[in-house]
């Protein structure tokens, strides 16, 4: 996941986040990556996206800009498969 610090919108997305793990315990045992553009911009470069937060799956992009808890579900399943 990339985020920035200060965005709203990637602050809403770690609320989600953390909803759907206690709704769904299986979430649980997904590693999330929490990379912040700003302080690591090296790693960020290295990826296509220009909204944050950004997911990643394997490589691929899932999802980028405002989440909402089913675009977050749909991350977290595509990680489970």
């Amino acid at each position: 996941m990339f985020f920035i610090d200060s965005c709203p919108y990637c602050r809403a997305a770690s609320n989600c986040i953390e909803q759907l793990c206690e709704e769904n315990s299986g979430y649980k045992s997904l590693v999330i990556e929490r990379i912040d553009e700003k302080v690591h911009p090296d790693i960020a470069e290295k990826y296509d996206y220009y909204y944050v937060p950004a997911f990643y799956v394997d490589g691929e992009k899932l999802h980028e800009g405002a989440a909402t808890l089913e675009k977050i579900r749909g991350v977290f399943d595509a990680a489970l498969d």
